[in-house]
């Protein structure tokens, strides 16, 4: 199946179609979703000498973690006080380690792997569009005395070395944070999974899961995988096949466009090689790639389908708001995907019955979080260890169905307002 035509999907270093899955045959573990997370789960389970099938509808890496901005960096969609008032803080300090991990786990394997088309770049900034500093300060200071983890504040006049833009006050340098092209990471974790002995089928879509019997059976148009475990890692394109799952995710699309080539116009504005978003709860980001000829512009989200033409006239808006010099700037090719997002806004992870796991619902913080997810999803098949447990309270909660995806769009509009009014009174 051929990927949606992003700029990822250009820049391809290899492809290689695989086979559909015909007939039957068994494994221990099969997994529902070629994205991130269960490739990552694949892979560590494939090292540990299990027998592992995965299934993907399309392609792997065909939906968000395909498509998406290419950020690496700890955190998750949800900020660390509402964590902590759902986990208490000494569980949410726990789980911000784990999302470390979870993003150096991506550095270790691009260079275990040795990777060179991922084309990672080091550094992200989040900027600031108000007055308001005090908290950044405190991100910092938090930052470096609970986890050793440097955040490098930046007031404006530091900022101008690094961007041209009269809409951002300060910033928070993470330089130990990153940006990729994640759709080449994937397709070599999918390579060192098939080395490893593991499996993969596309364009194989489960119809039907049968889980009364102790070897669970997985069901495709042409053929079945028996195994004791299951994975449901399929994210914003998860479909009723397990409904308990489905009921409770929301698919949000987000948008990303791409420029043309111009690196002098672009020099012009953005100095720096560091990827960029800013905290705003409506925000943006955005990342020179191609040595700084382009760039790519996300953000944005929306219940509702958008034509490529509309997606680049708003993101375009956004961009020529922060740098109005880029007027010049031809947009060359725009795109959308789902996320999954769940109503608390953090990763769903664990076990709905004895054998049938899930990792889902990554959406906005995708790249550290799947791979974290992953690995504590396979240590817990494994026997490895219990940190699975430290998602537990984040349950499989109902989203609201179509209620929900209303009240997800009047959401977001409603925050874009609160950005809005706070960056007047600070003009």
């Amino acid at each position: 199946m051929p990927y949606p035509d992003t700029y990822y999907s250009r820049s391809l270093t290899e492809q290689r179609a695989r086979p559909a899955l015909e007939g039957a045959m068994d494994a221990e573990c099969v997994i529902i979703g070629g994205g991130l997370a269960g490739l990552t789960a694949g892979l560590h389970l494939a090292r540990a000498g299990h027998s592992v099938v995965l299934l993907e509808a399309q392609s792997v890496g065909f939906g968000a973690s395909g498509r998406n901005g290419g950020f690496v960096s700890p955190g998750y969609a949800c900020g660390h006080e509402a964590i902590a008032r759902r986990v208490g803080d000494a569980a949410a300090i726990e789980l911000h380690r784990l999302s470390i991990e979870g993003a150096e786990m991506v550095r270790d394997t691009i260079a275990e792997l040795q990777i060179p088309e991922v084309l990672l770049a080091e550094g992200i900034l989040r900027m600031r569009r108000h007055e308001r500093s005090d908290d950044l300060r405190a991100d910092a200071e938090r930052a470096q005395r609970l986890f050793d983890y440097p955040l490098h504040y930046l007031d404006r006049a530091a900022l101008a070395e690094h961007v041209q833009s009269e809409r951002y006050r300060h910033a928070l340098h993470d330089t130990r944070a990153f940006h990729i092209h994640p759709l080449n990471y994937l397709r070599a974790l999918a390579t060192e999974f098939e080395r490893l002995g593991g499996r993969i089928f596309e364009t194989s879509a489960a119809t039907g899961l049968d889980l009364t019997q102790p070897k669970k059976r997985v069901q495709t148009a042409r053929g079945t995988v028996r195994a004791r475990h299951v994975v449901l890692s399929t994210g914003g394109y998860t479909d009723g096949l397990e409904p308990r799952l489905r009921r409770a995710m929301l698919p949000i699309a987000t948008y990303v466009m791409q420029s043309e080539a111009a690196p002098e116009l672009l020099a012009s504005a953005i100095r720096t090689r560091s990827a960029i978003g800013d905290d705003r709860r409506a925000g943006d980001y955005y990342r020179l790639v191609e040595g700084g000829a382009r760039l790519l512009w996300g953000g944005c989200i929306s219940t509702m389908d958008a034509s490529p033409d509309a997606i680049a006239r708003q993101l375009r808006r956004a961009m020529l708001d922060v740098y109005p010099q880029l007027a010049p700037l031809r947009t060359e090719l725009s795109w959308s995907g789902l996320m999954s997002y769940a109503r608390h806004l953090m990763p769903q992870i664990g076990q709905i019955e004895p054998g049938l796991w899930h990792a889902t619902a990554f959406g906005g913080h995708g790249l550290n979080t799947t791979a974290i997810g992953g690995r504590v999803l396979a240590e817990a098949i494994l026997g490895e260890s219990d940190r699975i447990r430290q998602f537990a309270p984040f349950r499989l909660d109902w989203a609201g169905g179509l209620a929900g995806l209303g009240w997800a769009q009047l959401t977001y509009w409603r925050l874009q307002a609160l950005d809005r009014w706070q960056e007047r009174r600070s003009a």
